[in-house]
């Protein structure tokens, strides 16, 4: 057997393929782009989902005809190497599952690819569906950050008042950092929470009492513990 033998390429099967990829690639950004949960800019990232899959069909296409392409390519994707991290899981799943079109569709596996396309996109539609409908909305993990002028107050009245607002606005909430020097005092708590709006209530109920209190609130859902 030769191993650099090149079967041949039948071209209207590549474009048949090539079309039917672009076509599955596309509806899986609308659906990224529409009903995403990244928080990244989904209308830039989207557009490259269809991208993917083509060139992935295509050098499956080409290297399947010969092994020593194939061999080939393994050796040149050993040298490459990715300095852009993907930080949101989402992402990383919508890149695989580009990638997994082109692969499937390179292989001439359309069946195949085009029933699992279809049970996995109607499984994400499905739980975007029940979530909408149980408002199953996922909880931010949030830190509150206040800062308080004590003036003729002390350290523990200060301290209560924050705390008793923080407990009827809140079902949870955990005490993380207590600092102070005696002329201001300085509180960071961990809660979680899916509406802004109780947020901000928090933030106006502190400021109507301390009008110079500075307020912040930060999302921290990749900590540990968060």
């Amino acid at each position: 057997m030769d191993s650099t033998a090149i079967a041949p390429i039948s071209i209207p099967v590549v474009l048949f393929n090539l079309s039917l990829g672009l076509l599955l690639s596309v509806l899986l950004a609308i659906y990224y782009t529409k009903l995403g949960d990244s928080l990244s800019n989904r209308s830039k990232f989207a557009p490259l989902l269809p991208l993917l899959s083509m060139i992935t069909l295509l050098v499956i296409s080409v290297v399947k005809s010969s092994l020593a392409l194939s061999l080939g390519l393994v050796g040149a994707l050993s040298i490459v190497r990715f300095r852009t991290a993907i930080k949101d899981p989402e992402e990383l799943m919508f890149l695989f599952f580009a990638i997994s079109i082109g692969l499937g569709l390179g292989a001439d596996q359309r069946i195949l690819t085009l029933i699992s396309f279809v049970i996995i996109m109607g499984y994400l539609i499905a739980r975007k569906a029940i979530n909408k409908t149980l408002k199953l909305s996922p909880h931010n993990n949030l830190y509150l950050n206040v800062s308080l002028p004590l003036g003729s107050e002390n350290n523990e009245s200060a301290f209560d008042f924050i705390n008793t607002i923080l407990g009827e606005e809140l079902s949870k909430v955990d005490l993380r950092r207590f600092d102070t020097d005696g002329k201001e005092l300085r509180l960071v708590f961990y809660f979680k929470s899916n509406k802004p709006s109780t947020v901000a209530r928090i933030a106006n109920r502190i400021q109507e009492k301390y009008a110079t209190a500075l307020i912040s609130v930060v999302e921290q859902n990749n900590l540990l513990g968060g």
